[in-house]
C-alpha cells in the first residue's frame, strides 16, 4: 500500500499558538475586536463566545461587560476610565483566554484537518483509478495500479488488485489476513480472478462484513 504522502506540517502564525492558522487568525481577530472598537463591541465579543461555548465563565464575564458598557452611557460616555478597561482590559481579557474559546479540548494542534485532508485526498486518488483502470485496463496495468509491491509513481490512494497482488500486498487489504490471503490466492487460480468485492467474499468464503471495506480498497483487473 502506498506510504502516507507527507503533509507540511502548521507553522503558526502566532507565537506559541499550535491552532490551525485560520482558526488561530479568527482568534487573534476576535480577540482583538475590544480594542479596535474602542471597548464598544467588548460585551458583544464576550456575549458571541458564551451563546458559542455555553462557559459560566464567559457568561459571567459578559454580564460584567455589559454592566460597565451600561455605566459609560449613563454618564454619557463620560468615564473614560471605563472605556479605557472595557477597551484595553477586555482586550487583554480576551487574549487570555481565546485558545479555551476556540480550542477548548487542546485538538487543533494535533493534526487532525491535515489527517482528514490526507484521508479524503487517498479517497480521491482510488476513486480516479478505478475510474482509468474500468476505462483502460492496459494502462492501470503498465502504471502498476494496485500493485504496492512493485515500484511505480502512480499514485492509487492505497488500492490492491486482487487478481494480481501477492500474498504480502493482499494481507495490506482491510481484515484480510496471511491465512485470508491464501485462500484468496488458491481460488484466484482455480477460478481465473475475481470481477468484484462481492464475488470475492462468495467465491472466497469471506466474511461478508469484509465486502465493504474490500470494496474500498480492492480493484480487479483482468
Amino acid at each position: 500500500m502506498n506510504a502516507p504522502e507527507p503533509y507540511e506540517r502548521y507553522e503558526p502564525r502566532v507565537p506559541s499558538d499550535s491552532m490551525p492558522e485560520w482558526r488561530a487568525a479568527l482568534s487573534v481577530t476576535w480577540a482583538a475586536l475590544p480594542f479596535l472598537s474602542l471597548g464598544y463591541l467588548t460585551p458583544v465579543t464576550f456575549t458571541a463566545a458564551f451563546v458559542w461555548r455555553r462557559s459560566r465563565h464567559l457568561m459571567v464575564s459578559a454580564a460584567v461587560y455589559w454592566g460597565l458598557f451600561a455605566l459609560a452611557v449613563l454618564a454619557g460616555f463620560g468615564l473614560g476610565p471605563v472605556m479605557f478597561l472595557l477597551s484595553v482590559g477586555g482586550c487583554a481579557h480576551a487574549f487570555l483566554i481565546r485558545r479555551q474559546v476556540f480550542d477548548p479540548h487542546g485538538l487543533s494542534g494535533v493534526g487532525n484537518e491535515a489527517v482528514v485532508e490526507r484521508v479524503r485526498r487517498q479517497r480521491v486518488l482510488r476513486d480516479k483509478a478505478r475510474e482509468l483502470a474500468a476505462g483502460d485496463p492496459r494502462l492501470a496495468r503498465e502504471l502498476r495500479i494496485g500493485r504496492p509491491d512493485l515500484p511505480r509513481q502512480y499514485k492509487d490512494g492505497g488500492l490492491v488488485d486482487v487478481n494480481h497482488a501477492p500474498r504480502e500486498a493482499l494481507t495490506l487489504l482491510p481484515g484480510v489476513s496471511a491465512d485470508l490471503a491464501d485462500r484468496i490466492i488458491r481460488v484466484r487460480e482455480e477460478t481465473g480472478g475475481f470481477v468484484s468485492a462481492e464475488e470475492l467474499a462468495a467465491v472466497a468464503g469471506l466474511p461478508a462484513t469484509l465486502t465493504e471495506d474490500l470494496a474500498e480498497y480492492a480493484v480487479f483487473l483482468r
